[in-house]
């Protein structure tokens, strides 16, 4: 049974940094394109970033620039560096498999930026 396990979130002012991970257990993580997704208060989950197997990523508009996703393949672990942080990143943060599979979603972990 595949798990992924979100850690990282917190309160955060504006201007700040966090850094996200995600531990996944039951898979042979390496062979997943690894993402990070969010979900906004009243709005639909969206599209973070996401890092091939070997290296090469992809990301938002909204976070190009701020956000920089990573992996560890030893330790089973993405990561999800963000900076310059922003009220409207607000929002409860999920790493996946990208695509993302219906069964894998976890608890996620909350982010929350104030001004």
């Amino acid at each position: 049974q595949v798990q992924l396990v979100e850690s990282g979130g917190g309160l955060v002012q504006a201007g700040g940094s966090l850094r996200l991970a995600c531990v996944v257990s039951g898979s042979t993580f390496s062979q997943y394109t690894m993402g990070w997704y969010r979900q906004a208060p009243g709005k639909q989950r969206e599209f973070v970033a996401h890092i091939e197997r070997y290296g090469p990523t992809n990301y938002a508009d909204s976070v190009k620039g701020r956000f920089t996703i990573s992996r560890d393949n030893a330790k089973n672990t993405a990561y999800l560096q963000m900076n310059s942080l922003k009220t409207e990143d607000t929002a409860v943060y999920y790493c996946n498999t990208s695509p993302a599979r219906n069964d894998y979603w976890g608890q996620g972990t909350q982010v929350t930026v104030s001004s």
